[in-house]
C-alpha cells in the first residue's frame, strides 16, 4: 500500500505567494479586497501547487451550491435502483448536512470512465465518492479532482479506498455451511468486473478447495431476479446441491423464491445464505443467514475523506461477521 503525497494547504499557497493566510483565503474565496497584483500572485501559486480549497469550508463561505457527488458505475442506469446505493447516498447526506452541502447521484457507464471529466469541469462539485470503482475509473480521474475523491471499492495511491471484507464474510458463511453438514455447496456470483465480487468468489473457492469439495459457480448480478434464474440453473446442473451461497441478500432472496417454487425446502433440502444483512433479511421466512456489510459506516468514512482535503489511509477495510439465522 502506498501513502498519497500530502495535498497542498492554504498555508502553502500563502507562503508561495508571499502573503498572509488571511489574504490568501480572501482571494481564493472571492471575499474582501485584495490588490490585483496580490490576487494574481495567490491564484498563480494555487494553480502551480494544485491547491484545491476544502469543499466544506468553501460551502460555509459561499453558501449553498457546492455538492458531493456519489458516482456509481454500472452497465446501465438500473444500477441506481439498488437499495445499496440509497444507503450510500443517505450516509453521505448526513456527513454533508452540517456544512450546507448538497449530495447528487451520478451514473457512470462502465464503458465511459472518461465521463468523470465533465464532473471535474463543474465548479459546484466539491468532491466525489466512487461506487463500484474500476481500474479504468481510477485512471480516468482528472488532475483537477485529485485530493477530492474517495472510493468505495478499490483505490490507488491518490484515491483512498473504503470497503468491507467480502472475502472474510463469504468464507465465514461457507465454513458455517460445511460445519452444519453441507457438502455440495454452489455459489451465485456477482459481476466479473467488480473486485468485491472477485474477492467473494476467491474466498468460496479457497474454502471449498481446503475441504476437498467441488466448486459450483453460477453467474449473478446482485439482484433477486438473477438469483431466481441462477437457482434454476443450479437445480438443473447439480440436482444434488444441498446449499447455495448468494453473493448478496437480494440474490439469496431470489434463490429462496425459486427453490420454493420448485418444491425445494429451505433449509431442509437446500440451505441458503446471503451477504449484506439488509433489514429484510431478518424478517423473511425463513430468516436469512448472512454476513454483515456496514454500508453506512463505509459511506460515512468515504464521504468524510472526499471532503476533508487531507490525506487518508490508502485502504480501510471494515470487518464482516456471520449472522446465523434459519435459512442455513
Amino acid at each position: 500500500m502506498t501513502t498519497a503525497r500530502r495535498p497542498p494547504t492554504l498555508e502553502d499557497v500563502a507562503a508561495a505567494a508571499g502573503v498572509s493566510r488571511a489574504t490568501a483565503s480572501r482571494v481564493l474565496a472571492g471575499t474582501g479586497y485584495a490588490a490585483p497584483v496580490t490576487r494574481d500572485r495567490v491564484t498563480a501559486a494555487a494553480d502551480r501547487l494544485g491547491y484545491v480549497p476544502n469543499p466544506a469550508a468553501r460551502a460555509l463561505v459561499r453558501g449553498s451550491g457546492v455538492r458531493l457527488v456519489v458516482v456509481v458505475a454500472g452497465a446501465d442506469a438500473t444500477v441506481l435502483d439498488d437499495p445499496y446505493v440509497d444507503r450510500v447516498v443517505g450516509a453521505a447526506a448526513r456527513v454533508c448536512a452540517p456544512y450546507g452541502l448538497g449530495v447528487a447521484l451520478h451514473w457512470l457507464p462502465t464503458r465511459e470512465p472518461a465521463g468523470l471529466r465533465r464532473l471535474a469541469e463543474d465548479r459546484s462539485v466539491g468532491g466525489l465518492v466512487l461506487v463500484n470503482t474500476t481500474e479504468a475509473m481510477l485512471a480516468a480521474i482528472p488532475r483537477a479532482l485529485r485530493g477530492r475523491v474517495a472510493s468505495i471499492g478499490i483505490g490507488s495511491a491518490l484515491v483512498p479506498s473504503f470497503d468491507v471484507d467480502n472475502g472474510g464474510g463469504t468464507a465465514a458463511t461457507v465454513r458455517h455451511l460445511y460445519a452444519t453438514g453441507r457438502r455440495r455447496i454452489a455459489m451465485v456470483t456477482g459481476p466479473h468486473w467488480l473486485s468485491c465480487a472477485g474477492r467473494s468468489v476467491g474466498a468460496y473457492r479457497q474454502v471449498m478447495s481446503d475441504a476437498g469439495l467441488p466448486v459450483r459457480l453460477v453467474p449473478g448480478d446482485f439482484t433477486a431476479r438473477r438469483g431466481r434464474a441462477a437457482a434454476g440453473e443450479v437445480l438443473a446442473r447439480w440436482p444434488d446441491t444441498d446449499a447455495i451461497v448468494g453473493i448478496s441478500d437480494a440474490t439469496a432472496l431470489g434463490v429462496i423464491d425459486r427453490l420454493r417454487g420448485a418444491g425445494v425446502g429451505v433449509p431442509g433440502d437446500v440451505a441458503v445464505t446471503g451477504f449484506d444483512d439488509i433489514p429484510l433479511a431478518a424478517m423473511t421466512t425463513p430468516a436469512l443467514t448472512t454476513a454483515t456489510h456496514p454500508v453506512a459506516q463505509i459511506a460515512t468514512a468515504a464521504a468524510t475523506a472526499a471532503l476533508a482535503g487531507r490525506p487518508a489511509p490508502p485502504v480501510t477495510v471494515f470487518p464482516s461477521r456471520l449472522v446465523r439465522r434459519a435459512s442455513g
